[in-house]
């Protein structure tokens, strides 16, 4: 008689089989594996909802329509910096226990504090823009609300996801997380439908602008995909995990844990926002549809084109986007002015205030998609004001301790900034 049977069933993992034999159980190792790693998952599910916000589906639809897969590169190359960019803010919170504008507020002079805060602020109004015009077009397309009315609905919503967050963060990330994952299955929905061309995918790998208007087009990608508000947010809602993370042994696997987080959550949001250029550009690329430049045109070229329940999951993606990233947005706003400047103001204040350029857009009867475009390109020049103090900071020993970024980690990240940086150059010497 051998000892394996005894042996594994005193471990009080083994269980009977018809067979006679005996089999360890694997469940409840698994089962202990998941609740240890779990609580470090979460924040970047809620950083990933900014990647997949309305301005995402305004610039990569238009993109695939006008362009067909030509900038499918600058959505693969948005989302692989994102990932860095979004690991390094969560790594800064973890570690530190402080978030982004904390940390700039105490270790960069006063004047150049304010100015940091004084451009978040109005790229706040430019998320916000995007967010709210977003959800009111969703709404419009759905049940036929009026923008201005679809505008303050959408607010309300983020509002309530809000208040969430009071209750405990798990709820608010639970939340925004399912909102995502909404998102998500309407675009497999839709792909399913629509067919993929993996020889096209492939060759829109290669860079290239395709024009001048690809220019604009692959800014506000970038804008739209690099959100600076949410490198800020990112740090914020890493923070809530750091008194768990004291130890220093706890610490490195939960940077390592967090950096999974960041992964699959933003690797969920790049397939997204892939899928989104692609299907533009396998249904209305090279077509005689009609207005596919606008989000309500790339609607009711979907029910033409596909059917009906492939437009309407488009436009509940788009809803669920555009209430998720509403919320989002808002709470980075009070994270910026709390880091920044030491004060908050009401939500329901800020609230007002943030959607005030964005319901001024949708009572004028300007067009919503050339909006959400447009305000991508300005996030995308706030992308390195945000950038360039992470990069800073945690490359700091004083800082960040033996988590401190690598050389090659810092030379890579600060690349990035520099490629930012000329994309807009090169669209601000084409504009002019």
């Amino acid at each position: 008689m051998t000892r394996t049977g005894p042996v594994m069933a005193s471990q009080g993992q083994a269980r009977g089989h018809p067979s006679g034999m005996v089999v360890l159980d694997v469940a409840i190792p698994l089962r202990r594996h998941v609740a240890r790693v779990a609580p470090w998952f979460g924040p970047a599910f809620v950083a990933a909802i900014a990647y997949v916000d309305p301005g995402n589906f305004a610039t990569n639809f238009t993109g695939g329509a006008t362009l067909g897969y030509t900038l499918v590169w600058v959505v693969v190359a948005a989302n692989v910096m994102a990932m860095l960019i979004q690991s390094l803010s969560a790594k800064l919170g973890l570690v530190t226990g402080r978030d982004l504008a904390e940390l700039c507020r105490d270790n960069l002079p006063r004047p150049v504090s304010r100015l940091l805060w004084a451009q978040a602020e109005l790229v706040a109004m430019a998320t916000d823009l995007a967010e709210i015009i977003g959800g009111a077009l969703a709404l419009n397309l759905l049940v036929g609300v009026p923008l201005p009315a679809g505008g303050l609905i959408t607010c309300v919503v983020a509002f309530a996801l809000l208040r969430l967050h009071q209750r405990g963060v798990r709820r608010f990330e639970a939340a925004i997380a399912g909102l995502l994952g909404v998102i998500l299955l309407g675009f497999v929905y839709d792909t399913l439908r629509a067919g993929t061309d993996a020889a096209a995918v492939a060759g829109g790998l290669a860079p290239s602008f395709g024009g001048p208007d690809g220019v604009v087009l692959a800014t506000g990608i970038l804008g739209a995909t690099v959100m600076p508000h949410v490198i800020y947010l990112h740090s914020a809602l890493a923070t809530s995990r750091a008194p768990a993370a004291a130890d220093p042994a706890v610490r490195r696997r939960a940077v390592r844990w967090q950096r999974a987080d960041t992964l699959l959550a933003l690797g969920v949001a790049g397939l997204i926002n892939l899928v989104m250029l692609t299907i533009a550009a396998r249904l209305f690329f090279g077509t005689d549809t009609a207005d596919t430049e606008s989000l309500a045109g790339i609607h009711a070229g979907m029910a033409a084109v596909l059917d009906h329940p492939a437009a309407l999951a488009f436009a509940v993606a788009l809803l669920a986007s555009g209430f998720a990233s509403s919320s989002v947005g808002t709470f980075a706003g009070q994270v910026v002015m709390q880091g920044f400047i030491g004060r908050s103001i009401p939500l329901t204040l800020r609230r007002l205030l943030t959607m005030a350029p964005a319901m001024a857009v949708l009572v004028a009867g300007a067009d919503p998609t050339a909006a959400l475009v447009w305000s991508q390109v300005l996030l995308s020049f706030g992308v390195p004001f945000a950038l360039a103090p992470l990069v800073w900071l945690t490359a700091r020993r004083q800082i960040m301790g033996e988590h401190r970024n690598h050389p090659a980690t810092t030379g890579v990240a600060a690349a990035v900034a520099v490629l930012i940086i000329a994309l807009n150059a090169l669209l601000v010497a084409r504009s002019v």
